[in-house]
């Protein structure tokens, strides 16, 4: 009861895990069938690397493969030579589509909303 708050501070600090930030160089992988699994494509990447995660991304209504895939990679040079080795190589049916994924665009919703204002005062 007699610890001052510094002591506290010091203990929260103490008994948690410090974390690093890693720096994971995510991957963009296109032209999927729609029968591939994430663990395929890990097992493909795996090849050149560690591999951190695979998001295979699916319909929101359906639940069906969309045809593409993100991958995050923990070693840069790992994942760039895993996309020069498997950019344009056959997957399934079709040549696989690999490059560095880029920043999704930020959208301006506020402008398309108003280009619709006019639709309000119609009546």
């Amino acid at each position: 009861m007699g610890e001052s708050f510094h002591g506290l501070l010091k203990f929260a600090r103490v008994g948690r895990p410090i974390r690093k930030e890693i720096a994971m160089k995510s991957i963009f992988i296109g032209n999927l069938d729609f029968s591939t699994t994430e663990d395929q494509l890990r097992a493909l990447f795996a090849a050149h690397g560690a591999v951190e995660t695979v998001t295979l991304v699916r319909d929101r209504d359906t639940g069906q493969p969309r045809g593409f895939a993100f991958l995050e990679m923990t070693n840069d040079s790992e994942a760039e030579k895993a996309i020069q080795a498997l950019n344009g190589s056959a997957l399934g049916s079709g040549k696989l589509t690999v490059n560095e994924a880029r920043p999704k665009a930020a959208s301006d919703r506020g402008s398309d909303l108003r280009k619709r204002e006019h639709r309000r005062n119609r009546f």
